[in-house]
């Protein structure tokens, strides 16, 4: 009989959400060294250490692209609303490099009348706030990048693993029935008493649905050598 050697433990990388930074991540990663999982949180152009840049959705990429081919192996990647868009977006069209997505209060398409509206308080809030500083310029920026494109056109283009994790309360859910449908397989758990930034407000439950996918993940490609697949069938928790 053929024994299987235990995968390593899956490694990670972090992506925030707009106006925020890779600090949002602290108890997570705190929380998975203690579990064996090497993780890397990025910072997205326009926060963080790269406040300095212009958002895009290519140089988001690039972020995540980074940290991927940093930590080697096939990582989980793990993103919180705009991080969570990109992170579909990236695995999308790098899933050679991804062992799976985990995507979280990013369950609505960017797109519309509303993303015109919000584009135009947010410029005008950037300009009020621009002598004292601020970061709102980021959000023009965002919605300029993100405006035209689709998530779920990302989400039907991938054959890894996706998870969605959304608080209950969190606005970003109202399509999240549209999201389970485009991609068969797709997992959703909605989180009670949580809004947006669900790892924020639920910490402890948020880490306990990530150790459940890692093991998922890892469980897997321990019996098959490989990345798990899609499920099925498979519906919300």
């Amino acid at each position: 009989m053929t024994r299987v050697a235990p995968a390593e433990p899956l490694p990670i990388v972090f992506v925030h959400g707009v106006r925020t930074s890779s600090a949002i991540w602290a108890h997570q990663i705190a929380a998975m060294a203690r579990s064996g999982h090497r993780s890397v949180a990025v910072d997205l152009p326009g926060h963080g250490a790269r406040a300095g840049e212009r958002f895009t959705l290519h140089g988001a990429m690039g972020a995540i692209n980074e940290a991927v081919d940093g930590l080697g192996g096939k990582p989980l990647v793990v993103g919180l609303s705009l991080g969570g868009y990109s992170a579909l977006a990236y695995a999308a069209r790098h899933q050679h490099k991804v062992a799976g997505v985990l995507a979280a209060g990013c369950s609505t398409e960017i797109r519309g009348k509303p993303v015109g509206a919000y584009r135009h308080v947010a410029h005008h809030v950037a300009r009020a706030v621009r002598p004292v500083g601020g970061s709102w310029h980021v959000v023009t920026d965002m919605l300029t990048a993100m405006g035209g494109h689709s998530s779920l056109a990302d989400l039907r283009r991938l054959l890894i693993p996706v998870w969605l994790v959304n608080g209950r309360r969190d606005v970003l859910r109202l399509e999240e029935r549209r999201y389970l449908a485009a991609r068969p397989g797709t997992r959703l758990t909605v989180v009670p008493r949580a809004g947006h930034d669900v790892n924020s407000h639920a910490p402890i439950v948020f880490n306990r649905i990530l150790l459940d996918v890692l093991h998922e993940l890892r469980a897997t490609t321990s019996a098959t050598g490989r990345a798990a697949p899609p499920h099925p069938g498979a519906g919300p928790r």
